[in-house]
């Protein structure tokens, strides 16, 4: 069995709150660790009937918490990558990502090199985007960190794409375990929520273009 395997074992026996806010926080640092064999288990778990959980010694959890639980290791796994990344620089982040150690984690000064090609094309809120592109996800948070991103932006957006990407995920979960009256009992409130969000995310992008021709206008007056 790969260690992965022995993990998922792992967890599998070991199911909660605490467990999933744990791999959810590796998944998102800069340890590769997939977060699709976290939370669509524990989905799928919280799908099934109290009585059937009891039966097998599992105890019960709640989907909307397990998502927010998810959604908090993927921010503290976040916060660990930005940390690191001003603490450390630029040089050394890439001598590591190069190093034994680097490469066991799936690392090189190739992907770094993407990732941070990627923050400065999209700007910040490529912490929002990045979080649902695979080989992206777990190392936006670096390129945020070496050029000292507004943390308290980085927080925001990062906590945006984690909780949707997280949601989605408890979603294919949540089917899985056959709790389809469920989601149209709340599809309303699902839909209003993800409209807010991509409100917030057009406005921000108005509000930036707004601003970049406020500037260009204010330098050609000078």
């Amino acid at each position: 069995m790969t260690l992965i395997d022995n993990i998922i074992s792992w967890y599998s026996a070991h199911m909660n709150y605490a467990s999933i806010t744990a791999l959810m926080a590796v998944e998102s640092s800069f340890i590769p660790f997939p977060s699709e064999v976290v939370i669509p288990p524990a989905a799928f778990v919280a799908g099934q009937p109290e009585s059937v959980l009891y039966a097998t010694g599992v105890y019960p959890i709640d989907v909307l918490i397990i998502v927010l639980f998810g959604t908090l290791g993927a921010m503290i796994g976040a916060i660990i990558n930005y940390g690191l990344s001003v603490w450390l620089g630029r040089p050394i982040i890439y001598k590591f990502a190069d190093s034994k150690v680097g490469h066991l984690c799936l690392l090189s000064s190739e992907k770094i090199q993407r990732a941070e090609e990627y923050f400065r094309e999209k700007g910040n809120v490529s912490t929002f985007i990045g979080r649902f592109i695979p080989g992206i996800r777990q190392l936006i948070s670096i390129p945020a960190g070496l050029s000292r991103m507004h943390f308290g932006a980085f927080l925001w957006w990062t906590f945006l794409g984690a909780f949707i990407w997280n949601c989605i995920l408890a979603l294919v979960g949540y089917i899985a375990a056959g709790q389809m009256s469920l989601i149209k009992e709340y599809s309303h409130e699902l839909s209003v929520a993800i409209l807010i969000i991509l409100g917030l995310v057009v406005a921000y992008f108005v509000i930036r273009k707004l601003l970049d021709v406020k500037k260009l206008n204010g330098d050609k007056s000078r």
